[in-house]
């Protein structure tokens, strides 16, 4: 099975977390932590702030490691690196998903997160704060 790399920023603000909503592939209309593919010669913190410049139109800090997931879809293997982070400045755009929301831990599981980042929700569950 095919293994696909990705990082995902887990981007904190005030005691909540930001969730996005997929626009576009397979996965449309679910939500996740905003991140992406890591390109050759990239390292994962770098690929991070380059997919959130990307995806968000902004510019994060990457604070600390939180997790690797490991997770199998039905057609290539996921493996995640997530990362805490927070924005540089209070503005971001969507420029690739539907929605954004900022979820607390006491609603984190009012959205209809993707298999693996329910994972990542869990690591902020057992972490036990934002």
């Amino acid at each position: 099975m095919k293994t696909i790399d990705v990082v995902a920023a887990v981007i904190e603000k005030d005691g909540r977390v930001l969730a996005t909503q997929r626009g576009y592939g397979e996965f449309e209309g679910g939500w996740e932590f905003p991140g992406g593919k890591v390109e050759a010669g990239e390292t994962p913190e770098q690929a991070i702030v380059r997919e959130i410049k990307e995806e968000l139109n902004a510019d994060i800090a990457v604070r600390d490691f939180l997790v690797q997931v490991e997770h199998d879809y039905p057609t290539f293997h996921l493996s995640m690196k997530c990362y805490l982070c927070t924005l540089k400045d209070a503005s971001f755009q969507l420029l690739e998903h539907h929605a954004a929301k900022w979820l607390d831990l006491a609603h984190i599981e009012s959205v209809d997160w993707l298999s693996a980042d329910v994972k990542v929700v869990h690591a902020l569950e057992k972490r036990g704060e934002l």
